[in-house]
């Protein structure tokens, strides 16, 4: 591999979403700008604007069946409406593309056809005009930029055995280093140089494709023939992914993959980089960065020949829809030399490419992509040409399920849990890759999902301060809107007097900020399509926390006895209809009390009134249902699922209803929680949804508990949950379902922020170069970094206002575990013995989880009063 011989070279990729609006138009000036500052010089790789691609296929389409083909006029006018806002003379720029394509056009309703090679001259001109518009917005700001037709820079190599639409609509080019390209560019005038993605041309000076989702290619075959300094590919998403977020809001952001890792996720399904893009980057060892045009500051996914993190585990979760197995079964293939040569020669003739391979002495699987040429007619021919060998069948609609990570062999054992689920999915075929980059199953499409859900959940584990995973779907997807960005300094840095004030010598504590307990809970009761809010105690029981949440109006949620009786005796007045009783696996003893005391009961088991029914005579109840999806930043906290051990099945929804029947019981509510965590305002609208379609079974219904687990955020400055778009998406709720009462039961949401947990220096150290300062309590007062990997701010609050320079320290506690970490690696003030350190967010799931493992007390409890 080379070393870039010119490093100032830095190419740009932005897709279509990037291009189409005047606010990505300024993200992206501002990203020139700061290239440019560093004395690097862009070379802007730039899609067509969303969507015309796939209008050009239309129009073509249209063209070919004699319709009235008005897709050219809205083609024309998205570039129009754009050229507008970016205050250009849109009609100038993208006439003569407009008149290529109505000639285009017109030719192929005349004829009747449309070869590949008058497709690729269509589409490329979805290019050809966003980048007149772009190179012209760029010059109209003052960055002189040439305009570079990439046709001349690219060139497709001969493929002899390559049909025409392999020829011009999926082209090949070399990514060798490009002496002649590079003083081409060198000698453009300007500061940027702009040019086209996707398209390339061949020997004959023809316009090729470089297939769909080339823009990707063309920005690494760019970066190599260029030997630049990186490659930054722009998409629309914070990064690359642990699974599919649409699978899961718990899928982990990607922070650093090696190339393999990374072109082998998106071999096996993933979207969001195509797979031939990362072989040249590979090659001439440039690194790439996958980022957010609407989160440009977010991390996103770096990927390297150095990742950070080599160690075997499972990074991500894959899922390939579409698949067709071809099973190839013969009693004489075992010991018969040449079978596979002339069964594959068969499939090659056809012009069908094998994806994963299982064999045994009698039978060979294949699966077959959907992406190539798949019609019956193929098949069928596929299907003659190998039955004089051996007996096939063909089945369709399969999808393959991947785990993809680095020395996925040394990991094999771990999948023993995982291997559990497979039997509620059926495998039709398994492939472990010859490179030891993935471990992948076959099922039928419409298990794949569920299977891979259930797979994430199990096989992805985050570790503290993890190098490869960084923040779950949500949190990353809402920090990428710049509209709802939480810049409110937390309430500690205001206080810090008072908190130093206050912290016993000697000891550690928990502080809870009654003003901020009290914000928190009149931001959910100004909700106007919530009936009731019940507050989740078991995230902290304090008794001064308490009594500030009920005096605005919210109820208590409480999942065992002790926690009614301890809130009774907290709260002078509390109602018994102020308090909800939410058990899980609970003693007959606990119900009998509840009953006794008139609480609202939820049931989440078909115990009680399988085994209990006379206890539940003449009561009303609400059932907790298992949607099955469970949600959350991890899976310790992910609620809902068959691996959780909380909820109804749906299937025993049925059954439920004849026990309550026959108990005389009525069923009044529904409810769900699926996790914690989360910062989706969708999550609670799709179970009120789900609950919406089974109402008509449950003529008593007046209450959707939609359950809590709202989120917080876990870094200063992180985007917090949207409560304005919640509300809104709860009226919708209410608007379809008006004679239902919505009730939410939150708990770390009204409390985390409220607590810090305060802890002096015990002890510093320096061990080659990793800094530790400890402290007089750890995992034993909070565990939550132990137990769910979970991120705590961490500062020296006796130097907050200082001006020293930070430098990286691990903040660890006084317990004999290894586990006992609070925070890798956070860069604070030289710190000493006797610094007071604070651990934000603290609140919730502290105190209440505290132990005194190795005899050492758990940090008391203080609290900071409200101030009117």
């Amino acid at each position: 591999m080379t070393s870039p011989a010119h490093p100032s070279w830095v190419v740009m990729k932005f897709g279509g979403t990037s291009v189409s609006t005047l606010a990505r138009w300024q993200t992206i000036e501002t990203l020139i700008k700061g290239a440019l500052a560093k004395g690097e010089r862009p070379l802007i790789v730039h899609s067509a604007l969303s969507q015309v691609s796939n209008m050009l296929d239309r129009a073509i389409e249209g063209a070919l069946s004699d319709n009235e083909n008005k897709l050219l006029d809205q083609i024309a006018q998205q570039h129009l409406a754009l050229a507008k806002d970016l205050g250009l003379d849109g009609q100038a720029l993208i006439a003569p593309s407009l008149n290529r394509l109505s000639q285009a056009l017109n030719g192929i309703a005349l004829v009747g056809e449309a070869s590949p090679r008058v497709r690729a001259r269509i589409l490329a001109e979805g290019e050809v005009m966003a980048t007149a518009l772009g190179a012209a917005r760029l010059n109209a700001c003052g960055m002189t930029t040439a305009l570079f037709d990439a046709r001349q820079g690219l060139r497709a190599l001969p493929r002899d055995k390559a049909g025409p639409s392999d020829q011009y609509l999926s082209a090949v080019c070399s990514d060798k280093a490009d002496e002649a390209l590079q003083a081409t560019l060198r000698t453009l005038g300007g500061d940027v140089v702009l040019t086209q993605g996707f398209i390339a041309s061949n020997s004959r000076d023809e316009t090729v494709l470089l297939g769909r989702g080339g823009s990707d290619i063309s920005g690494a075959l760019f970066a190599a023939k260029m030997q630049a300094k990186r490659l930054e590919i722009w998409t629309d998403v914070p990064g690359m992914f642990s699974t599919d977020p649409r699978l899961t809001a718990s899928a982990r952001l990607l922070k650093d993959l090696s190339y393999d890792e990374a072109h082998e996720i998106a071999l096996m399904g993933a979207k969001v980089v195509h797979p031939r893009a990362l072989p040249p980057a590979r090659r001439a060892n440039i690194p790439v960065l996958v980022k957010c045009t609407q989160a440009p500051g977010a991390p996103g996914t770096r990927i390297s020949g150095q990742p950070a993190d080599t160690n075997a585990r499972v990074k991500a979760i894959t899922v390939k829809k579409h698949l067709i197995l071809v099973s190839m079964t013969s009693s004489s293939m075992w010991g018969e030399a040449g079978f596979l040569a002339a069964a594959f020669t068969a499939f090659a003739q056809n012009g069908l490419s094998i994806d994963l391979v299982s064999t045994s002495e009698a039978s060979v699987t294949v699966s077959l992509d959907a992406g190539q040429n798949l019609d019956d007619g193929a098949l069928d021919k596929l299907q003659a040409d190998l039955a004089p060998l051996c007996r096939v069948s063909i089945l369709r609609n399969c999808a393959s399920v991947s785990l993809v990570g680095r020395g996925i062999r040394t990991i094999l054992h771990k999948l023993t849990p995982a291997l559990e689920l497979f039997r509620e999915h059926p495998v039709r075929l398994v492939s472990q890759a010859a490179n030891d980059l993935n471990f992948t199953v076959v099922v039928e499409e419409d298990q794949a999902q569920k299977l891979a859900r259930r797979l994430h959940d199990e096989m992805v584990e985050v570790e503290p301060e993890d190098k490869v995973f960084g923040a779950p779907w949500q949190e990353s997807q809402t920090a990428a809107s710049a509209n709802h960005a939480n810049a409110t300094p937390p309430w500690w840095m205001d206080k810090d007097k008072a908190l130093l004030d206050i912290k016993p010598e000697g000891e550690a504590a928990f502080v809870y900020d009654l003003d901020t307990v009290r914000t928190r809970a009149k931001s959910l009761k100004n909700l106007s399509a919530l009936s009731r809010v019940f507050y989740a105690m078991k995230a902290n029981a304090n008794a001064n926390v308490l009594r500030t949440i009920h005096a605005q109006g919210i109820g208590i949620e409480c999942v065992s006895l002790a926690e009614i009786e301890h809130a009774l005796a907290s709260i002078e007045g509390l109602s018994s209809n102020d308090i909800l009783f939410t058990p899980n696996f609970a003693p007959r003893t606990e119900y009998e009390a509840a009953i006794r005391l008139g609480v609202h009961m939820t049931l989440d088991n078909l115990h009680p009134l399988q085994h209990w029914p006379e206890i539940f005579d003449g009561q009303q109840v609400l059932l907790r249902v298992d949607t099955e999806r469970g949600r959350g930043h991890h899976r310790h906290v992910q609620t809902a699922g068959a691996r959780a051990k909380f909820g109804i099945p749906m299937d025993d929804l049925a059954q439920m209803r004849a026990l309550a029947k026959a108990a005389n019981v009525t069923i009044t509510g529904l409810h769900a929680h699926a996790g914690s965590g989360i910062l989706d305002p969708g999550h609670w609208r799709d179970i009120a949804e789900l609950f919406a379609t089974l109402a008509a079974d449950f003529p008593d219904l007046k209450v959707f508990n939609l359950g809590g687990g709202l989120g917080v955020p876990e870094n200063a400055g992180m985007a917090a949950l949207d409560l304005k778009a919640l509300n809104n998406k709860l009226l919708l709720v209410k608007a379809a379902c008006p004679e239902i009462d919505i009730w939410l039961e939150p708990g770390r949401f009204l409390v985390a922020e409220a607590g810090v947990l305060l802890a002096s220096v015990t002890q510093t150290k320096t061990k080659g170069t990793t800094a530790y300062a400890g402290l007089e309590t750890g995992m034993n007062s909070l565990i939550r970094p132990a137990l769910y990997g979970a991120h705590h701010d961490i500062v020296n609050l006796s130097r907050l206002h200082d001006g020293d320079t930070v430098s990286p320290v691990s903040v660890v506690g006084p317990i004999c575990e290894s586990a006992d970490i609070l925070g890798i690696d956070r860069h604070l003030p030289p710190t000493h013995e006797g610094d007071v350190m604070l651990i934000a967010n603290a609140g919730a799931y502290g105190e209440v989880m505290g132990t005194s493992y190795n005899l050492r007390p758990t940090a008391g409890e203080l609290v900071l009063k409200l101030t009117d």
